[in-house]
């Protein structure tokens, strides 16, 4: 009503100073909620206002009629103006709000308004009918999901719904149908791919297989192809600790020849090189061919094979009883990757952690060899160990003045650094802390180091007794059904080695080539040692293309048995 007055006084009518005051007395009964009648004459000239249930008259005003005064324009348009920002402000805040959590007066019109109307105000909020259904287990029938009713796509989905016009109950029913279907999907892709990659990454590649073939046959017919490493006059650098020792144990020929030709081609003193690489009995015949026929001088390589080593022939060796260890685990998959995959219980890492527990590399000697270096070296005091999946690109003669510190193993921390997927490993990520064995001896928060290129100290080695406890957390481990750590040499070489780590500069060591397929060249570029570990070797099928020339640049195609047994780039 108050905005009826004030647009017909300041557009009507011209009211004099005597008048306006019992006007404005309406206008705040009115606001007061007064109750009261009001009567306008036809001629818009006479306003009475009778107050209610017959009491006499109240007010009555008369208007003349005159011209509006400039005054009356200028306060009219200051209450219009007043007006609007007020209008807008509860505007502007009822859209910020919402609708449905409305605290301010703005929201007041927005609840009142559509009860008034006999209308709800509609909720965005989700029914607790579709939570119900999709949290607790339904009737099986209701549950069961059937690949040619099931929606097999989101489109699928929401065009059924809209043109069913379903009510909450089955709305739910179908959405979980559907996402349990895609669950079964996913979790069988991911299987499938778990067991192939088990399958391409264990087996032997035919190509591979044919070179050691090729290279025996060479060794039995072939006198250079026998011919001792290292000759004669150079067999005194085997024991001189005035030169750089590196230590390689590979069953792999091809690797194991990429590995010392990228140290002696990266080295600046080719001649201070000394490779000794161990294998062990069916590889040596292979590995001392290659090497015999492909000579790295001025560098010394000794090849032996392990039934070389008197120590490893004499009596009770530790890391025979490794093996026979591993294979007791391995034992308890009966069936094989078959009987793994066809568990439809097992969350697909669990399948992958299993499936990788077949692997032969579990139960190579070569493996776990590395825990024995200070007895098959015996003259040494400092060696660097490489894996058989590296790549070397830079000069390691520095590795070499580093100052452990009085600790045993320089080694990278595989818990800082910018690739958050590989370098984000702690001991928990290896070791069981829900075993009290663990908990009460290690901390899960403490930094993991990665086996691959590691700097020995072998006579502070011998002062300690770490291959010693390496072999009784075996031990512990299989006493507890393997429940203490997952499988490899790794974690059992965290625990033997907690307290002798000295961490060197990221700098020496890049790992994850294996299995980061967002590693890019230019990052390998800033690594002096690059480490192929994981399922994805530079030498299988399953390597990643982008990184896979970083290894095969150390290969000589036109070499007559890498082509006889087609062996090729890509």
């Amino acid at each position: 009503m108050y905005l009826f007055f004030l647009s017909w006084l300041s557009v009507n009518e011209h009211i004099s100073s005597s008048n306006f005051i019992p006007l404005l007395l309406i206008l705040v009964c009115s606001l007061a909620g007064v109750a009261m009648q009001l009567h306008i004459s036809p001629s818009l000239r006479h306003v009475t206002v009778f107050p209610g249930k017959g009491v006499r008259e109240f007010i009555k005003v008369k208007v003349t009629s005159r011209r509006p005064s400039y005054r009356m324009v200028f306060y009219s348009l200051l209450f219009v103006t007043f007006l609007l920002r007020f209008v807008f402000v509860l505007t502007a805040m009822d859209t910020i709000e919402g609708e449905t959590q409305c605290t301010s007066l703005g929201c007041v019109g927005k609840r009142l308004g559509p009860r008034f109307w006999g209308r709800r105000l509609e909720s965005t909020k989700v029914p607790d009918e579709i939570y119900r259904v999709l949290e607790e287990g339904g009737d099986e029938e209701e549950l069961l999901i059937e690949p040619d009713t099931t929606p097999q796509t989101l489109e699928d989905f929401i065009s059924e719904m809209k043109s069913n016009r379903s009510d909450a109950k089955t709305f739910a029913l179908k959405l979980k149908a559907m996402v349990l279907l895609m669950e079964q999907k996913t979790r069988t892709a991911k299987i499938h791919e778990y067991l192939y990659r088990h399958v391409a990454s264990s087996s032997i590649p035919k190509p591979l297989h044919c070179l050691a073939l090729k290279l025996a046959e060479e060794h039995s017919t072939n006198a250079d192809a026998r011919r001792p490493l290292p000759a004669a006059e150079r067999v005194a650098a085997l024991v001189d600790n005035s030169l750089r020792h590196f230590v390689l144990a590979s069953d792999n020929v091809i690797a194991a020849g990429v590995v010392a030709a990228s140290i002696v081609h990266n080295a600046l003193r080719p001649s201070s090189v000394v490779i000794h690489v161990i294998t062990d009995r069916k590889t040596y015949s292979a590995m001392q061919a290659w090497f015999s026929l492909h000579p790295l001088e001025p560098a010394v390589v000794e090849v032996r094979g392990l039934h070389h080593f008197d120590w490893f022939t004499k009596g009770r060796v530790p890391v025979l009883e490794a093996m026979e260890k591993d294979r007791t685990a391995r034992s308890q998959f009966r069936g094989g990757s078959s009987a793994i995959v066809a568990n439809v219980s097992e969350k697909p890492i669990v399948v992958a952690a299993k499936l990788q527990a077949l692997s032969p590399k579990y139960h190579s000697i070569m493996n776990h060899i590395r825990i024995h270096l200070p007895e098959l070296f015996p003259s040494l005091k400092k060696v660097v160990f490489l894996d058989d999946d590296i790549v070397v690109q830079a000069d390691l003669s520095p590795l070499w003045d580093i100052d452990l510190k009085g600790k045993v193993n320089g080694a990278v921390e595989t818990c800082r650094g910018e690739d958050k997927f590989v370098m984000r490993k702690r001991l928990k990520n290896y070791l069981n802390f829900s075993h009290p064995l663990i908990a009460e001896n290690f901390d899960p928060h403490e930094c993991a180091w990665a086996y691959g290129m590691n700097v020995f100290d072998l006579d502070g080695w011998r002062r300690t007794n770490i291959s010693l406890t390496y072999h009784q957390w075996l031990q512990k481990n299989l006493k507890s059904d393997l429940s203490l750590w997952q499988l490899g040499t790794l974690p059992p070489g965290l625990i033997a080695f907690h307290g002798h780590v000295h961490v060197i500069e990221p700098y020496w060591h890049m790992l994850g080539l294996g299995y980061q397929e967002n590693t890019t060249v230019a990052d390998t570029e800033k690594a002096a040692v690059i480490h192929f570990n994981g399922r994805a070797k530079p030498w299988l099928d399953i390597a990643f293309p982008q990184l896979k020339p970083l290894w095969t640049k150390y290969i000589d195609f036109s070499d007559k048995f890498i082509k006889a047994c087609n062996i090729r780039a890509y």
